[in-house]
């Protein structure tokens, strides 16, 4: 069956919107009709070889749908059920999942290398991280697929699989912010957002929003931001000057920037934890002196997908929903369609907003 998608034919090429042939599922596969799919970052990352993927491939990873039929041997879900994708599913087996860290594991994106479709003349197409989720429907593994809970509307839960899991993570799992405590997060793209509403769901007294755009003050402010920097050179000391020029208690930068990595660790509290979410290219060199980092006593940590485990933490997301705590649409700045995700990559590359969400 033929369904329209947004293929990267190259590394570093203009997505295609092209008919691809589709499959039905297989054995332990899944076929799910998209209602949504987050414009993140990381795909833009993936089209210019940022994050390496085999291509040509469809894109995006962040993604909600519905189940329209399932191959052999599925029983967790059924045909009609909504479900959220998951682009980073874990195999159980590895040392990572041994140990707990499920979002670490070593098996998780096998499935990209996958010939999941392919185009109109034949040509083997690759499924992204693992979903292909820019496109009309798509065929995955039947473990990329998470039963949606009730009460969350099906185009707002895409945010889930990505942006909404990362940021709650970065707050609740990584830097385990505390009531009463401050923090600052770097970068107000749809990450930043979700990290905004996180801190203020674990009951942060202050939190400070920084990004180079002074457009996106209200989107932060809304999120939970109590306080507002433009990113410039004296960014730390502005923040250090907001805390008693302490630093803030928690700095999660979601840019992947050397500089902007640096002004998260910058505005940090001795003793306190910085938490790196943005993924950076390997040009981006950050450096430190070794006094520094004695005397500071500071925690550096890098965040993968949050350090979540999305089948535990899809619950707890969406009783957040249900109760008015999080609110998902307030992280989408723009409803698009599936032509308009070459203009998303561009606005990401200008900075412009926080959440594209193309809806199908």
């Amino acid at each position: 069956m033929a369904v329209r998608a947004a293929v990267l034919p190259a590394i570093g090429a203009p997505l295609e919107i092209t008919a691809v042939d589709l499959p039905d599922p297989g054995p332990g596969q899944v076929r799910v009709r998209l209602a949504a799919a987050g414009v993140c970052h990381s795909d833009l990352s993936l089209s210019n070889g940022t994050m390496r993927v085999p291509v040509p491939a469809v894109l995006g990873h962040e993604g909600a749908g519905t189940v329209v039929a399932v191959g052999e041997g599925v029983a967790h879900v059924t045909e009609g059920d909504p479900v959220v994708l998951n682009w980073a599913p874990s195999c159980g087996g590895c040392h990572a999942c041994a140990l707990g860290e499920v979002w670490l594991c070593a098996n998780a994106l096998g499935g990209a290398a996958d010939v999941y479709a392919r185009t109109a003349d034949g040509t083997d197409l690759h499924p992204g991280l693992n979903v292909a989720a820019f496109a009309e429907e798509t065929v995955v593994s039947a473990s990329c697929v998470l039963p949606l809970p009730e009460g969350v509307p099906l185009a707002d839960a895409a945010l889930l699989g990505c942006a909404v899991l990362t940021g709650y993570g970065a707050v609740h799992h990584s830097a385990k912010v505390r009531p009463g405590e401050t923090v600052a997060v770097f970068g107000v793209g749809g990450v930043g957002l979700a990290t905004l509403q996180s801190a203020r769901i674990a009951g942060a007294s202050r939190i400070i929003a920084v990004d180079v755009s002074p457009q996106k003050e209200e989107l932060a402010r809304a999120a939970g931001a109590t306080d507002y920097v433009l990113a410039s050179g004296t960014t730390a000391r502005e923040i250090r000057a907001l805390t008693g020029k302490q630093g803030v208690d928690v700095s999660v930068e979601c840019v992947g920037r050397a500089v902007s990595i640096r002004a998260a660790w910058d505005a940090t509290r001795r003793g306190g934890r910085t938490t790196v979410v943005g993924i950076g290219g390997k040009d981006q060199e950050v450096t430190f002196n070794a006094l520094e980092i004695f005397h500071w006593g500071r925690t550096l940590s890098g965040c993968v997908y949050g350090n979540t485990d999305p089948a535990r933490d899809l619950p707890v997301l969406a009783e957040h929903v249900r109760e008015g705590r999080l609110d998902l649409a307030a992280l989408v700045t723009e409803r698009i369609t599936l032509e308009d995700i070459p203009t998303a990559f561009d606005n990401m590359l200008a900075g412009k907003g926080g959440r594209a969400l193309v809806v199908f």
